[in-house]
This record gives structure tokens, sequence and C-alpha cells, in this order.
């Protein structure tokens, strides 16, 4: 890969990660109702299960969703579903008479697994195999150093929102607002489905 291309790549993936967006937006509210170090199997499920995505989607997938165009809609119906759940679990984390938040925050293999359901992880997947993978030295070389440079610039950029949602926190200081903090991260994510619906 030449390095104006390296670049690019580094460019997309630390756009794309530190957007708003359905893992962005459920790890502030992790930082908020959890605090960061019991969000960092959230972050790290993300991180590395994002780039394992990546790389079977430039291994496999691509030519998978080529010969059964179906399957991008049977994706699709599971992704918003699941969003739907995520975003009543999020608004409903605090009870409305209490301090204590209820729950537990995404383990790694919980938030590894919700990347295959995260439209946004499929766009970034996709769009980088084939916008920015090396094709001379065969699919396996390619996907692995878009996954590689993902995994590096993700994990930072993800740490941010965490944090954010840490800081957030302070600020909130009863239950009440800590409720209303949770519906707004709720409402935002199922306003992010709105790039797969219309497509």
């Amino acid at each position: 890969m030449d390095t104006v291309t390296l670049f690019l790549l580094v460019q997309f993936a630390f756009v794309s990660s530190i957007t708003p967006g359905p893992n962005n937006l459920m790890l502030m509210a992790s930082g908020a109702n959890y605090g960061l170090r019991r969000t960092v199997p959230h972050m790290l499920g993300i991180s590395l299960g994002h780039s394992f995505m990546v790389t079977m989607v430039g291994l496999v997938l691509l030519q998978i969703f080529d010969a059964y165009p179906w399957l991008n809609t049977v994706l699709k119906v599971l992704a918003v579903t699941y969003m739907l759940w995520l975003a009543w679990k999020i608004a409903n984390a605090v009870p409305p008479e209490a301090k204590k938040v209820e729950g537990k925050p995404f383990t790694f293999l919980q938030a590894a697994a919700f990347q295959w359901v995260n439209p946004k992880a499929w766009f970034m997947a996709i769009t980088a195999i084939s916008g920015y993978a090396p094709q001379d030295k065969g699919a396996l070389y390619g996907s692995l150093v878009v996954a590689i440079v993902f995994a590096a610039t993700n994990l930072p950029s993800i740490t941010i929102w965490a944090w954010m949602g840490v800081q957030v926190r302070r600020f909130l200081g009863t239950a009440k607002r800590l409720r209303v903090f949770n519906i707004t991260m709720a409402i935002l994510l199922v306003i992010s489905l709105y790039p797969l619906l219309v497509h």
C-alpha cells in the first residue's frame, strides 16, 4: 500500500470512527451510566469486533452478498429490530425514582457481536475494503491491512465518546436528569437508522 492510500485510509477510519453513530452513542450512554472503567470491555469489543468484521467482509461476505442480494434485506430487518430494542434498553436504564442504575454495561462479546447488526459498521467495512484495500497481494493481505488500520484508529476515537459520557454524568446529578439523557441517547440511536431505512 502506497503512502497516499494509507494516509487516506487512516483519515477515513478516523472520521468514520469518531463521528456519531450507534457505537458512539451507546458508549456515551455507557460512560454516563457505568463509568469509563466498566465501559472498557465495550470499547474493546467494538474495536476488535469491527476489525474482525472488516477482515471477513474482505475475504468472504462481499462475494456472498453479490450472489444472494436478499441477504441484504434480511440484515436490514435484523439491524433495525435489534437497534430499536437497544434504544428501548438505553431509555430505560435508570428507574424514574431511583439513583441506582439498572442493567449492566455491554460485555466484550456483546459489543463485538453488535457490529454485525450495526449499519454504520457495515458501511465502514464495505467502503474501506472496496476503496482502500490493496488488490495486488491477495484478499487476505488487503483485508488484514485495512483491519489493522481500523483497530489502531478506532479505539482512541471511541474512547473519547465514553469519556464524554463520564463528563456528562458529572453535570446530570440526579436520576431524573440521567433519565432525560438516556432517553435522548435512545432517540438519537433510532434517528441513526435513517440512512439504513431510506436506502
